[in-house]
C-alpha cells in the first residue's frame, strides 16, 4: 500500500507562516468582498498556497464571475487540472496538462496577467512551486490591452464561484492579490538552499496596489473587519466577509508546517465520506467495516495524536503498519499489522484477519476499558523506535500506562520499523452513522485547554507526553 509523504517534508526551520483557513465544500464555505471601484484591469497577480482535500471535484480558488456567460475564475477542474478562464469581457483560457492529485502536499500557485504584453504568450502566466507551467491545454490568449474582470467592481469570491456550487475543499494559506503588477513567483517564494524545496518568503514589503490584499488568516472572528478570518493585512483594509466559516476553521496546517490528515486516496470504500480538510471521516449505517488511514507513517520517533468520535456504531481505531492490506471483506487490517481499540469492547486487541480477535498484553496487565460514549476524546502515543503504543481516554492513559516513563505499553506489530500510522474502521452497524474527528495538531473541533508538543507545535486537548511530538512535516524532518 502506498502512503503519501508530503512534498515539503523537509521544510526549513522557522515559522514565517503560521496559519491557513480550512474550507469545507460540503458546508459551502467561502469569503467574499465587493471592491468599491475598478482599478487596473489589465495587470494583476494572484499568489496562494493550497492543500487540496477533495480529489476529482470542481473546486474554485477565486472568482469574479457574474453568471454562467460572464465567468472569471481559477479552479481545479473535475479532472484535477488547474483551469483559468474568462468569458464575457476579456476572453482567455489556460488549463494545465498536469494533474494535482496529492492531498497531502502544499502547492504554491501564482497567476500573473498582463494584457499589455506585445506577445500573446506572455499575457497569462501560471507558476507552480516556482516553475512556469508550459505544458498547457485550452491555451487562448487575451487580446492586446484587454480589460479583464479582475479588479472590477464584480464581487470577489474566495472558495466559490459567484454562482453555482463549485466550492473549494481544502486549505488556503498566504493568499496575496497584487493590483497593477504581474509579478514572478520569486516575489513570494524561493528555493531552499539545503533541500531545494520551494518555500514562502516575507511578502509584507510588496506594493499591493489600490485593490490589493493579503490574507494571512491569523484572526479567528467572523466579522468583516481586522479581527475576522478574512482580515486583510496589506494595509489596505480590504477585509472579506465570512460565510459558513468559524474559528474552528482557522488552522495551523500551513505551507511551512504540514500536518497529517486522513488520506482520501487510501480508503476501503466510497461510502466513507471525508470532510473538513480530510479530518472528519464518516460511514453511514452499514453492516460492513470500511477503513481510512492517515497520510504520514513515521519510521522512527515518538508521536502523539487525538481523536473524537462524535457518533458511534462499532469502530476500531489504532495503529497500523505500512505493509498492511485491504482484505476481501473491505477490512483495513491484517493478522500482523494492526493494534487496535474497539468501541464497546473490554480489551485492546489485535485482529486475526476478519475471523476473530485475540488480546495482546505487553508491559502490563490487560486493559478493561473501552470507549463507549460519543464525544469521548481518545489519546494515542506511539514509539516507533521501540515498538510501543499507548491508548488513553479523556486525559487518562489506559492500563495505568505512561508513555514518558515508559510503563505499561502494548507492543506494535513486529514490522513497525517499516512505518506506523493511524487508522480507523467505521461501521454504522444498524444504529446510525459512525463519525471520527482526527487531531494531529490542527483539530476540526474546539479545544478548550490548548496543549502543544515540546517544540510548540499542535493544539491538543490534553498534555502531550514529554518527548512525543505532533505529526507534521517539521517534526518528521527532525525526529522521523
Amino acid at each position: 500500500m502506498s502512503i503519501i509523504i508530503p512534498a515539503n517534508s523537509a521544510a526549513a526551520a522557522g515559522s514565517l507562516v503560521t496559519n491557513s483557513l480550512r474550507f469545507n465544500s460540503a458546508s459551502s464555505d467561502y469569503l467574499t468582498r465587493t471592491p468599491s471601484s475598478a482599478t487596473n484591469r489589465k495587470t494583476c497577480t494572484l499568489s496562494v498556497w493550497v492543500k487540496r482535500s477533495g480529489i476529482g471535484d470542481r473546486q474554485t480558488i477565486m472568482a469574479q464571475t457574474v453568471d454562467g456567460s460572464n465567468e472569471t475564475f481559477i479552479w481545479f477542474d473535475t479532472n484535477d487540472e488547474l483551469f483559468l478562464k474568462e468569458s464575457g469581457e476579456a476572453s482567455y483560457e489556460l488549463r494545465t496538462n498536469r494533474k494535482f492529485r496529492d492531498p497531502s502536499a502544499w502547492y504554491h500557485i501564482v497567476m500573473a496577467i498582463d494584457t499589455t504584453q506585445s506577445s500573446g504568450g506572455n499575457r497569462i502566466k501560471l507558476y507552480i512551486n516556482g516553475v512556469q507551467e508550459t505544458s498547457v491545454a485550452n491555451a487562448t490568449d487575451p487580446s492586446l490591452n484587454d480589460d479583464t474582470r479582475w479588479n472590477s467592481t464584480t464581487p470577489i469570491n474566495i472558495g466559490r464561484i459567484n454562482y453555482g456550487s463549485e466550492y473549494y475543499g481544502g486549505y488556503l494559506s498566504e493568499l496575496v492579490w497584487i493590483d497593477g503588477q504581474a509579478l514572478a513567483p520569486t516575489s513570494f517564494g524561493e528555493f531552499d538552499g539545503d533541500s531545494n524545496i520551494w518555500k514562502p518568503i516575507d511578502v509584507s514589503g510588496l506594493t499591493f496596489g489600490t485593490n490589493g490584499f493579503y490574507l494571512q488568516f491569523k484572526k479567528s472572528g467572523t466579522g468583516q473587519n481586522a479581527s475576522g478570518l478574512g482580515a486583510d493585512t496589506s494595509g489596505n483594509t480590504h477585509h472579506f466577509a465570512v460565510n459558513n466559516l468559524t474559528a474552528v476553521d482557522q488552522s495551523t496546517d500551513n505551507c511551512q508546517t504540514n500536518f497529517a490528515t486522513w488520506n482520501p486516496l487510501v480508503k476501503t470504500n466510497s461510502t466513507v465520506s471525508l470532510t473538513n480538510g480530510n479530518l472528519i471521516g464518516s460511514q453511514a449505517t452499514n453492516a460492513s467495516y470500511y477503513g481510512i488511514v492517515a497520510t504520514m507513517f513515521p519510521t522512527s520517533g515518538k508521536w502523539y495524536a487525538e481523536m473524537k468520535f462524535t457518533s458511534l456504531g462499532t469502530v476500531q481505531t489504532g495503529f497500523i503498519t505500512e505493509g498492511t492490506f485491504i482484505d476481501g471483506d473491505r477490512n483495513l487490517y491484517s493478522s500482523s499489522s494492526s493494534l487496535y481499540w474497539q468501541s464497546g469492547s473490554t480489551s485492546i486487541s489485535t485482529v486475526l484477519k476478519s475471523s476473530g480477535v485475540t488480546t495482546v498484553v505487553s508491559g502490563g496487565s490487560n486493559s478493561t476499558s473501552a470507549f463507549n460514549s460519543t464525544n469521548d476524546l481518545l489519546m494515542y502515543a506511539w514509539d516507533v523506535d521501540n515498538g510501543r503504543a499507548w491508548f488513553g481516554i479523556n486525559g487518562t492513559w489506559q492500563n495505568s500506562g505512561n508513555p514518558a516513563g515508559p510503563t505499561n505499553w502494548w507492543s506494535l506489530p513486529s514490522d513497525y520499523a517499516d512505518g506506523v500510522g493511524l487508522f480507523t474502521t467505521l461501521c454504522g452497524c444498524g444504529v446510525g452513522t459512525a463519525t471520527v474527528n482526527l487531531n494531529t495538531g490542527s483539530a476540526p473541533f474546539a479545544i478548550s485547554s490548548g496543549n502543544s508538543d515540546g517544540d510548540g507545535f499542535g493544539n491538543f486537548e490534553y498534555a502531550v507526553p514529554s518527548g512525543y511530538f505532533a505529526l507534521n512535516t517539521k517534526n518528521l524532518a527532525e525526529y522521523g
